[in-house]
């Protein structure tokens, strides 16, 4: 059921974290792209980001006055939906050389089904969960769940678009704890995960010869996609000396002297915030970092306060999915993991991001609303 009386009881806090963040966003694309103009158009890459932000509230206001149980009505057809649009991708036109967009050829826009998919999958594991909690322990029950997720893994990774895909495995492995499924595939998650972290730490901390394990890694992996392992490429450092440049106290806003020179790649993008510590220096940056800390807090305080496992879910993968982007984003900018291509949620320049990020933060509020209803 929709109703606009959930509105009033949204959480002001949340409010003000998503309007900073988006604040930061506007000012730190117009820094560095301030002089540029899309090429369909006359509209500046702030202005474009403007409109994705009021279209994103717009998702967040309908999401929030949306009872959060009405989703699992819908959870197995948006899961179906997706798994079309992933696999339609293969046979449109690529775009970049790779299959990640549909182009909308009467407005110009290109749409991720990626994105899209992460929520779609919590959604859909949420849903799946609570239906089985009777059964939770059972083989097949814990089949099915890695089937739930591994359609969306192999067919986001085949794009090829690894960040993205990665950002599932965390997810999974959360709401399998949460859930209570087979001990087993919890310490599977577990295991694969630590073991790929510890590769990818000593890579890109020196202890393993980033040329010296290509042989082994090439095996199973394209050329491209292992040189994304590589510690030494032109964006990494590019991204560390930004936020070197930047200091304490940063540059100052307008100010950069490297990033808004087109030095540093991707600087309204996924390197947004190296961009931003260029010119907000340390200071700045440990301020963002706690805006999105305050967020995710939020989001884990509302799944402790759910009123039931559907919703308790919902809010923990959700939190997940905002964390596991913060972290990756942050990470790869400070040279501790490989350039992966996960924008940072709101502040990164992208509408795609931002109408799945508002979306997940309706479902957010919707449950929070929800919290003492019986």
């Amino acid at each position: 059921m929709w109703h606009h009386k959930y509105l009033f009881r949204i959480d002001l806090r949340l409010i003000l974290i998503v309007l900073l963040l988006m604040a930061i966003s506007l000012a730190v694309i117009y820094s560095m792209t301030g002089d540029l103009k899309e090429e369909a158009g006359s509209a500046s890459l702030v202005k474009n980001q403007l409109e994705w932000f009021l279209i994103g509230f717009l998702v967040f206001l309908f999401f929030s006055a949306l009872d959060y149980q009405r989703l699992k009505d819908f959870s197995w057809f948006l899961y179906v939906l997706m798994f079309f649009l992933l696999l339609g991708l293969y046979f449109a036109s690529p775009i970049q050389s790779v299959h990640r967009w549909y182009r909308l050829p009467l407005i110009g826009l290109n749409v991720q089904p990626s994105e899209y998919a992460k929520l779609v999958v919590v959604v859909a594991l949420g849903w799946f969960l609570e239906k089985k909690k009777h059964s939770i322990k059972s083989f097949a029950t814990s089949l099915q769940v890695l089937l739930i997720t591994g359609i969306p893994f192999f067919l986001i990774l085949k794009q090829p678009d690894l960040g993205t895909a990665l950002v599932l495995f965390p997810i999974t492995l959360v709401m399998c704890y949460l859930g209570e499924v087979q001990t087993w595939v919890v310490r599977t998650f577990v295991f694969l995960g630590a073991a790929a972290l510890l590769v990818v730490v000593l890579m890109f901390s020196g202890t393993l010869s980033h040329e010296k394990m290509r042989p082994f890694f090439t095996n199973f992996l394209k050329e491209y996609q292992y040189e994304r392992l590589n510690p030494d490429t032109y964006h990494q450092k590019a991204a560390q000396i930004a936020i070197a440049i930047g200091g304490l106290g940063g540059k100052g806003w307008q100010k950069s002297e490297f990033s808004a020179k087109r030095w540093l790649p991707a600087a309204h993008t996924d390197s947004v915030f190296a961009a931003f510590g260029e010119e907000f220096g340390l200071i700045g940056m440990v301020f963002l970092v706690f805006l999105f800390f305050s967020l995710i807090y939020l989001c884990f305080q509302v799944a402790k306060y759910a009123k039931d496992s559907f919703g308790r879910l919902l809010a923990s993968g959700i939190a997940v999915y905002l964390a596991m982007h913060v972290v990756v984003n942050v990470g790869m900018m400070c040279g501790f993991l490989p350039i992966a291509g996960v924008p940072l949620p709101l502040v990164s320049y992208g509408g795609n991001a931002v109408i799945t990020t508002m979306a997940a933060l309706g479902v957010i509020q919707s449950i929070y609303t929800r919290r003492f209803m019986f």
